[in-house]
């Protein structure tokens, strides 16, 4: 089984100033985990640099950045926003705000050249951010006899590194509780391991899938 890569997104807020012909665009892109969080980011920026004339936006929230929004802020239409969302979508990523603040310098740019500098602004931004991948991994555990568990987890800490796969620490009770946390197409690898390890003494179970988030090299 395969699975389609979800969008990544950013670790922090970061910041890119672009000057063209006198006007000022300060882009300013924010992680956020919902459409109101968004909202109030843009809404604090707006309060904040209230002399700027225009504060264009676009958005990209969602698992798989199924919600999508953008604003000319009074730019002539298609002109801000919709450049500004064009490079969220090209970049692959979400739950993210990305806000350009517009100091006019009393030359016009043209449609065209406000087309380049508002998504231009939000490009040069992206490419200074500290980039997050966003990972399906699903849990696999395995009991294990404590007599075996040292051995066992030797052998899954191995076939984790080979295969990109995190194993947790392990839990003891009664047996010791192994835990991996597995790419979805290697679970049935996943499981065979542990049959092979513990000469199919032992069943590993498959929970649940969640999305994990990790700093992209």
């Amino acid at each position: 089984m395969t699975t389609t890569p979800l969008p990544g997104t950013i670790a922090q807020p970061v910041e890119h100033r672009l000057e063209i012909k006198k006007s000022v665009f300060l882009a300013r892109l924010t992680p956020v985990d919902s459409v109101e969080r968004a909202d109030a980011v843009v809404t604090a920026i707006r309060k904040r640099d209230w002399d700027a004339r225009h504060h264009c936006t676009a958005l990209v929230v969602g698992e798989r950045a199924d919600r999508q929004r953008s604003s000319d802020d009074g730019e002539p239409a298609g002109t801000a926003g919709v450049p500004m969302l064009e490079v969220l979508r090209h970049r692959d990523v979400t739950d993210v705000v990305a806000v350009v603040s517009r100091w006019f310098g009393g030359v016009k740019l043209g449609a065209g050249g406000l087309v380049r500098a508002y998504g231009a602004s939000v490009a040069a931004a992206l490419d200074e951010a500290a980039w997050v991948d966003r990972v399906p991994l699903t849990h696999v555990t395995a009991e294990v006899p404590h007599a075996d568990a040292g051995r066992v987890l030797a052998s899954l800490h191995t076939w984790a590194d080979a295969h990109g796969a995190v194993l947790d620490d392990p839990r003891y009770g009664a047996a010791a509780t192994l835990a991996l946390r597995v790419s979805p197409q290697d679970v049935d690898a996943a499981r065979a391991e542990v049959a092979a390890i513990t000469s199919g003494a032992v069943t590993a179970l498959v929970g649940e899938t969640t999305v994990v988030d990790r700093p992209r090299p």
